[in-house]
């Protein structure tokens, strides 16, 4: 194999395959990136076992051919390179190396046979549409704060996208939570998503999808099966295992009854509460919301360091509410507000809250009180 390749499409490629790639491994070649030339371009293929992400990019192709290198040490060497060298990378099988030069630069990096890589068994999709980038990056992007770090309940480990009854029909709908907060995120049902089945999209994935989606003008193709997910752009394709297990029936903790309205600016609202967080104790981080009649006031006292308050001016016209959160959780769902202001609809102190932006029922926020 033999290729000649800008070093800008060849570091937004080994990128991509990096990250994927575990920095810790007991399969060697699970730390390798397969390179494989054909015709006018070239493919980097790297997985973990769960997922497996292959970016084609255009080259000079002299030679065709495929092999594996080290992913880490070959993305950091075309990060370290100069900006527009044209990157050569040469294999002739024999020898077990992989010759990188560009300019007065020159590599040789081990490989491994290309005939070691794993690669992902391609199952049949039972469900195929396309969705514009904005939109899923809308629900995951929203909706990936809420999702659980807690390994022994693995099935909130990820974004539960199914199809749901919306208010105006059926939606595309994107749900994480971890059972202090919950998120949940509607769009327009994309044709051919109908038949869908309901898949928990991995934490890590949710995080390698995020690349895909930066160009707002990019179709995204997504398949979806019992076991997997792709995503795909005409330059990279992404595939993952789903998480096996079922996602608990969310809807039960949607409160429905919350009648208490708050109205508030979400940015000055969001620096209110990130303001008196200062001095609260790392380990409880507990705000109290004091609500009087278009009056909101921030507190936080910790003993050992100190107090701390805001009043803001809000639109609040119920009986008056003492209500305590984790500055942590409402600073994340504040900051998820895209309009001016975020509307919270409390029922009482130990009641679940709601947050939503303004009207718009197509994004909601549960959040769960602390007592303070």
């Amino acid at each position: 194999m033999k290729i000649s390749i800008e070093r800008a499409a060849l570091l937004k490629a080994m990128a991509q395959a990096q990250s994927v790639v575990e920095r810790r491994n007991t399969i060697p070649i699970l730390a390798n990136v397969l390179i494989e030339a054909d015709g006018d371009s070239v493919s980097f293929r790297a997985t973990d076992l769960d997922i497996e992400v292959v970016d084609k990019a255009v080259a000079q192709v002299e030679r065709s051919g495929a092999t594996t290198v080290a992913a880490h040490t070959l993305h950091e060497i075309v990060r370290k390179l100069p900006d527009g060298a044209l990157v050569t990378l040469a294999d002739d099988g024999a020898s077990g190396r992989l010759e990188v030069s560009a300019g007065r630069s020159n590599f040789s990096l081990a490989t491994l046979p290309k005939e070691d890589f794993p690669v992902m068994a391609s199952s049949e999709y039972s469900s195929n549409f396309a969705a514009p980038a904005p939109v899923l990056r809308r629900l995951f992007d929203k909706s990936k704060f809420a999702i659980s770090t807690e390994e022994t309940r693995y099935y909130l480990n990820g974004v539960y996208m199914h199809v749901a009854e919306g208010e105006d029909g059926r939606v595309l709908r994107c749900v994480a939570t971890d059972g202090h907060r919950l998120a949940r995120i509607d769009a327009p049902l994309p044709a051919g998503a109908e038949d869908m089945p309901g898949v928990i999209v991995p934490r890590k994935t949710v995080g390698e999808l995020r690349k895909l989606l930066d160009d707002d003008d990019t179709e995204i193709a997504v398949s979806v099966s019992e076991t997997k997910v792709r995503f795909a752009t005409p330059e990279i394709t992404l595939t993952s295992k789903v998480i096996d297990g079922t996602f608990p029936d969310y809807t039960r903790v949607i409160p429905m009854g919350n009648t208490r309205k708050l109205e508030v600016d979400a940015a000055e609202f969001a620096k209110a509460v990130d303001r008196v967080a200062t001095v609260s104790s790392e380990r409880s981080r507990a705000v109290k919301l004091q609500l009087d009649e278009d009056r909101l006031v921030l507190s936080v006292n910790a003993p050992d360091a100190g107090a701390a308050e805001e009043e803001l001016a809000v639109a609040y016209g119920d009986e008056r509410l003492e209500i305590g959160f984790n500055a942590k959780y409402l600073l994340e769902i504040a900051s998820q507000v895209d309009r001016e202001n975020a509307v919270f609809l409390f029922n009482s102190a130990g009641d679940p809250t709601l947050m939503r932006e303004g009207d718009d029922t197509s994004a909601i926020y549960v959040v769960m009180p602390m007592r303070v």
